[in-house]
């Protein structure tokens, strides 16, 4: 039975007729899994698990569940704690981990009757642009240029969860977005991400990389199919002292209200010196079909772009030497084997080298010295002013009457694997140009599958939206991606190579 190439609500409304059961949606999606290991997608997986699930949902189907996601399968990153399930975040160091409780996120998916596939590749404690800076080896996109057999990254850190959507191994899957996590895979892989509002989603359960950025999100083939995960997964959470209070309103119903009477703002300091002409092309492209819609295009300005990406630079490896701390060998995850007269300062020593990786290593440097003293005030503290005027320049354009914020998501398409592994990181820190910015501000955004460029790699369209407003976000992407009309999937070359 194939299903790769059903949408996550087609599928949810085949299992509420009864028409397909959630064990053979969950037995073709492993199919598909098995047949895709060379783009290891997945770093864990275990069939008779999910069958267990599935078995379980089509109990509740049968009973008369009407979650939309009830039986669906789904993909989860390796950073979300499954109740005695490896959860590693694609470290040495948390080798042989098997939490004993669940995330909230993933908890409401469980209750609502999803079925869970197993664990997504992804870049170490999400610390990456390509999913390369893993202790499973690289994810590989699922698109190729053509009459290239090259291999491609999906993008990062959440890339094994975007590439497994792209390849059609799960019908929708889970991420992470600290500073462009998701929305720049969705790009290199031409699916639908959305970053939440802050708060919006719980991040109790998640591994911790820097959690004034953090926010949990859905990949998904459509912006319906993402509304139906952002509604599952979204919620007040008494144990994450950041979450959002209010009611999650039901985001599915705000897909056809269109865009008449809407502001959409183009803001010119994302236009940047040496980016491709094709980017510009889809940009203009995406605010030329809105406006055709009915919506009002203006140009805005947000000053302080400039400064985002040192400013996150400074600010995410500064909460990640703390909360990598914890990871010392005692408690949990890899101890380092020791000579007889070594103390408990070498173990710490010895398990840190061992456990990290060398990304990991080179953020945790850089948030220790940013941190230390005078060194606060010179760095730290400014990139923290820094991101409060970013944080007033976007407040400042929604109060004028701005209702969403169009940019490009990426400013290019997927890079080949290695290409900027052994290069000047920064080249690499460049890929969250676009995206930092929503994330240091705390805003809703969403990648949009936009159009494939000359080599027949998919570029994305990002949307920005105002807080709380994921909604009006989505019925604007819904117009967007109406209007692009991006049908194009990857050729399943991977099957052929077998």
């Amino acid at each position: 039975m194939d299903l790769s190439g059903y949408s996550l609500a087609k599928i949810s409304a085949l299992l509420q007729k009864g028409e397909v059961t959630s064990v053979e949606v969950t037995n073709a999606c492993l199919e598909e899994i098995n047949k895709a290991s060379c783009l290891n997608a997945f770093c864990w997986v275990d069939h008779d698990w999910s069958i267990e699930q599935a078995k379980q949902a089509d109990k509740h189907l049968t009973n008369g569940s009407n979650y939309p996601l009830c039986g669906v399968p789904l993909g989860i990153k390796d950073l979300f704690c499954l109740n005695g399930v490896p959860t590693q975040a694609a470290s040495k160091i948390l080798e042989d981990f098997r939490p004993e409780y669940e995330s909230t996120v993933t908890h409401k998916l469980k209750s609502q009757g999803a079925v869970f596939l197993g664990k997504t590749n992804m870049d170490e404690f999400a610390m990456g642009s390509s999913t390369e800076h893993t202790v499973y080896g690289p994810t590989i996109n699922p698109w190729r240029k053509k009459n290239c057999a090259k291999q491609l990254t999906p993008g990062g850190s959440s890339g094994g969860s975007a590439a497994a959507v792209a390849a059609g191994l799960c019908t929708g899957a889970l991420g992470t977005d600290t500073g462009g996590s998701i929305r720049q895979p969705a790009s290199f892989t031409g699916i639908v991400g959305i970053k939440p509002t802050y708060g919006r989603c719980s991040r109790w359960g998640i591994v911790a990389f820097a959690s004034s950025l953090d926010q949990a999100g859905p990949f998904a083939r459509s912006v319906e199919d993402a509304a139906l995960l952002l509604e599952g997964i979204s919620g007040y959470d008494p144990k994450d002292s950041t979450s959002y209070p209010g009611e999650v309103p039901q985001f599915s119903q705000f897909l056809r209200k269109g865009v008449k009477g809407k502001t959409i703002g183009i803001p010119k300091e994302y236009r940047l010196d040496g980016m491709p002409e094709i980017i510009e092309t889809v940009w203009q492209k995406g605010a030329k079909l809105l406006q055709d819609e009915g919506a009002q295009i203006v140009e805005i300005s947000l000053p302080h772009t400039q400064y985002a990406l040192p400013a996150y630079y400074i600010i995410a490896p500064a909460e990640a030497s703390s909360n990598l701390a914890r990871y010392d060998g005692v408690r949990y995850g890899r101890r380092a084997k020791l000579k007889s007269d070594s103390d408990i300062i070498d173990m710490y020593k010895m398990t840190r080298s061992e456990g990290f990786g060398p990304e990991v290593k080179r953020r945790v440097l850089i948030g220790t010295y940013v941190l230390s003293q005078g060194f606060y005030e010179a760095y730290y503290r400014r990139a923290q002013k820094v991101r409060t005027l970013i944080k007033q320049d976007f407040e400042r354009v929604f109060s004028e009457g701005i209702d969403a914020i169009l940019t490009p998501t990426t400013p290019g398409t997927a890079f080949g694997i290695g290409e900027f592994m052994n290069a000047d990181p920064i080249q690499m820190y460049l890929n969250d140009v676009f995206t930092v910015t929503v994330n240091l501000a705390g805003l809703p955004g969403i990648s949009v599958p936009a159009q494939l460029d000359d080599n027949g790699l998919p570029l994305g369209l990002q949307l920005i939206g105002q807080p709380w407003q994921e909604g009006e976000l989505l019925s604007i992407a819904a117009t967007l991606e109406g209007q692009l009309n991006f049908k194009a999937t990857p050729e399943k070359w991977w099957k052929k190579a077998k």
